[in-house]
């Protein structure tokens, strides 16, 4: 297995570092959130959630926005949000699900950063979004119809990220280590020698 991926916490030279944010993108359901913090910390880097940040500066949650100001007005905010997050230091960015479909910030994480698909089945993307109220897109319609909706508008879309990584029944660390491999064999994340180390 790839050096950098058996991540030997207590060796500094051993600490793999971002060349670039790494924004991973996908529907509701996909991982990024739960892949994205497992990301983080194995590579020593902070974990941003897009939609996270959107509701600290809109003062209010994602549901609220769509519900009082529509998707149009979330979209704009969102894209002001990435450009402000792919200006920062290289970190672990979960995207929102409809983010990469905005043309303008395709090109800004084409621009800036490594794009990364969590790919996942109907079934998967089903079961792991069921019962949530806090996803507005699934609110209302049979949730399981408007996801295979999505996914025949927006896999097309995600297609286009730099890397495609399948997420299923497999354990999220078992995806992260997908992730990381990919990763590596792009020399996105590289070993930083030790300081003093020839």
């Amino acid at each position: 297995m790839n050096k950098a991926v058996e991540i030997n916490k207590d060796d500094v030279s051993a600490q793999p570092v971002l060349s670039r944010t790494i924004v991973l993108v996908g529907l509701m359901g996909a991982g990024k959130s739960c892949i994205g913090r497992r990301l983080a910390q194995r590579l020593n880097v902070s974990f941003v959630d897009a939609d996270t940040e959107i509701e600290q500066a809109a003062g209010c949650t994602v549901a609220e926005i769509f519900e009082k100001y529509g998707e149009a007005a979330f979209r704009d905010g969102e894209r002001r949000v990435m450009v402000r997050l792919l200006q920062g230091t290289p970190t672990i960015l979960a995207a929102g699900g409809g983010a990469f479909m905005d043309a303008e910030t395709r090109r800004l994480i084409r621009e800036h950063a490594v794009s990364v698909w969590l790919r996942a089945d109907l079934d998967t993307l089903t079961a792991r979004t069921k019962g949530r109220g806090h996803r507005p897109l699934l609110n209302g319609a049979d949730p399981r119809e408007t996801l295979a909706k999505l996914m025949d508008v927006r896999y097309p879309v995600y297609a286009e990220a730099d890397i495609a990584v399948d997420t299923g029944a497999d354990n999220p660390n078992v995806t992260c280590t997908r992730v990381i491999e990919a990763l590596v064999e792009r020399s996105d994340v590289r070993v930083q020698p030790a300081a003093g180390s020839p």
